[in-house]
Formats: C-alpha cells, sequence, structure tokens
C-alpha cells in the first residue's frame, strides 16, 4: 500500500479489544516517533507510558477530572472512563520548552506533532488501533496530568495517545471518512 493510500485511510480507533499491547510493539511506536523532522536535531520529545498499576492512578485521576468537569453529565462521564478503561496503553507526549526561546520551543511542538503522526501511521502497520487525545479525559491541558508524570522542568504535554488492538466490530460500524477538498482550503499566489 502507498503512503498516500494509508494516510487517506488514517482513522481514530478509540474502541480495542481486551488485549495487551506487547512491550516490542510499543518500543517500535517509540523508535518510529524518533525519526521525525526536528529543528536543529533537538529531538525534542519525551515519552511517558502508562499501564499496569499506573493505569489506575490514571484511571482514577481522569475520573475525578471528569466529574469536576461535568457534574451534570454523567452519562459522559462514564462513556469516557470506558474508553479509558478498555485502552491497554497510554503514552503521554512531551515537548521541550526551550527557556527564554519561544520560536524554538514553538518549533519543537511541532516536530512532536509530527513524531505523534509518525506513530499514528506506524501503529496501523502493527495492526494496532490509535487515537491522539488532546482534551477531555486526555488531561493533556489539565496540571494534574503534569504532576502524574512527574512534574517535569521545561516540558509541554502534547497529546496523550491512547493505544490498543482495534475491536474488529467497532471497525465494521465506522463511517467513511471524508475530507473538506483542499481547493477550499487552498490560495495559489
Amino acid at each position: 500500500m502507498s503512503i498516500i493510500t494509508e494516510l487517506k485511510s488514517r482513522r481514530a480507533i478509540r474502541d480495542y479489544r481486551d488485549h495487551a499491547v506487547e512491550d516490542e510493539k510499543i518500543k517500535e511506536l517509540l523508535e518510529i516517533a524518533t525519526w521525525a523532522p526536528n529543528d536543529r536535531m533537538r529531538e525534542p520529545w519525551g515519552f511517558y507510558v502508562i499501564r499496569g498499576e499506573a493505569k489506575k492512578r490514571y484511571e482514577k485521576l481522569a475520573e475525578e477530572f471528569l466529574q469536576e468537569r461535568f457534574p451534570t453529565k454523567p452519562n459522559l462521564v462514564q462513556s469516557s472512563l470506558k474508553v479509558l478503561k478498555n485502552t491497554p496503553v497510554h503514552i503521554v507526549v512531551t515537548s521541550d520548552i526551550v527557556p527564554e526561546d519561544e520560536e524554538a520551543s514553538r518549533d519543537n511542538e511541532y516536530a512532536v506533532c509530527c513524531a505523534i503522526h509518525s506513530m499514528w501511521l506506524a501503529a496501523k502497520d502493527l495492526g494496532l488501533g490509535f487515537v491522539w487525545r488532546t482534551r477531555g479525559v486526555g488531561l493533556v491541558h489539565d496540571k494534574r496530568m503534569y504532576q502524574f508524570i512527574g512534574a517535569p522542568e521545561n516540558k509541554k504535554i502534547i497529546g496523550n495517545i491512547f493505544i490498543g488492538y482495534p475491536d474488529e466490530e467497532a471497525l465494521k460500524k465506522m463511517k467513511t471518512s471524508a475530507r473538506t477538498s483542499f481547493e477550499e482550503k487552498t490560495v495559489w499566489l
């Protein structure tokens, strides 16, 4: 399959089978991420793999967050927690902040986004489902997640990756994705 076909068929997979993801596959995703383009070879990414006992602590943290954020939406809280609990592994991805250099820090964020996208494409090749969370249950913008990963100095959380083996029944129910034509989004100068 061509890279163009792969890019057009990439999907956010949120439903997983009850099957652990092998260490070798997690390491392969992390390795692929390190090959992403990055300014001045700063290699600005950091990865925090969450599973096992850490995953149970994360689930508790996420439940507190969701109940605070959505006190009048118990169904939303429960459905979000179900997705979280059914996800075998999470990887929180950070970008290095370059003190007193806002432009370099922003460039680092772009590089980390490339790294995450590379992981996404590799996940499909490895038979894994993948979704990049930036809001809600991913806790990307919540200080508690930053503390959960150890409050690393000069790091910004860019995403929380949910990974697992896709639930085949859920895949069958997925709608075909459509995109607005590039022609509506492009200005030729």
